[in-house]
């Protein structure tokens, strides 16, 4: 049974840095998406302008989103699926607060909307049934990832039972604070990094700032699962070609088999 394969990237929204040019960096997301071939991506920052040039870019994708202040405002926790592997069931949006449903909403001390995009897909090779959901949690406020964190795992208890549940996103902080272990240590998930059987760039970190190769000290972003499956391989992909980053963070891609 082939692969399904799951990957996670902050792409960074469009700046008024010139060194990090968006009409550059795309082509070598480009690059990476292409070799990579991911079947799924939980995307993080991408701008309405930055989906309609990826799709142009990677024919082979559909997307689901909504900028996180409502429309096409703001950024995106766009999900990007291949339309021959991929069927869309059902799809919504809910915002990181005490009032969920409210677009835009914030109350969990956060200094910008956080929201969640999730997605109920079948694999078309098995037949299977899977959800993704996609954020991206706050880079200030300690608090608020750990309230966000609590939310989203009361909203993954209100989907389908025993179906598995893929959580991607830019966590804004390490594998040894309290959202990581809320989520995996108490909570419904599994990190995949930890059911892999084979471990690509294992040393690296994934928050490069356009300036650490290595990316940095810290793995902060993350593809957990809920429900037990097979990952052969998860991988930091570690693009950094003549020195020049296409995003500030690594993606991180995994290989799973239902």
């Amino acid at each position: 049974m082939s692969a399904l394969k799951i990957m996670t990237y902050n792409m960074l929204h469009i700046d008024n840095d010139p060194a990090n040019d968006w009409n550059k960096r795309k082509y070598l997301i480009r690059s990476v998406i292409d070799r990579e071939d991911p079947d799924v991506i939980g995307t993080q920052e991408c701008l309405y302008t930055q989906i309609q040039d990826l799709l142009h870019l990677l024919p082979d994708y559909d997307w689901i989103g909504l900028g996180r202040l409502g429309g096409s405002n703001d950024d995106y926790m766009a999900i990007f699926y291949k339309r021959d592997r991929i069927t869309l069931l059902a799809y919504d949006h809910f915002w990181l607060s005490d009032t969920p449903r409210l677009i835009g909403s914030m109350s969990f001390g956060n200094k910008l909307p956080r929201m969640v995009t999730w997605a109920k897909f079948a694999d078309k090779h098995s037949g299977k049934i899977f959800y993704h959901l996609n954020t991206h949690l706050d880079y200030i406020s300690e608090v608020a990832r750990i309230k966000a964190t609590g939310l989203i795992c009361e909203k993954v208890k209100e989907l389908e039972p025993n179906i598995p549940v893929f959580l991607t996103g830019d966590f804004n902080t390490d594998i040894k604070t309290i959202p990581f272990h809320m989520l995996t240590k108490e909570g419904l998930f599994t990190d995949t990094w930890d059911l892999a059987q084979e471990h690509i760039n294992q040393t690296n970190g994934t928050k490069n700032d356009f300036i650490y190769q290595d990316g940095g000290d810290q793995r902060i972003d993350w593809i957990l699962v809920k429900e037990r499956i097979v990952v052969n391989r998860i991988k930091i992909v570690t693009d950094c070609p003549g020195g020049v980053f296409p995003s500030d963070h690594f993606p991180v891609i995994a290989d799973c088999v239902f």
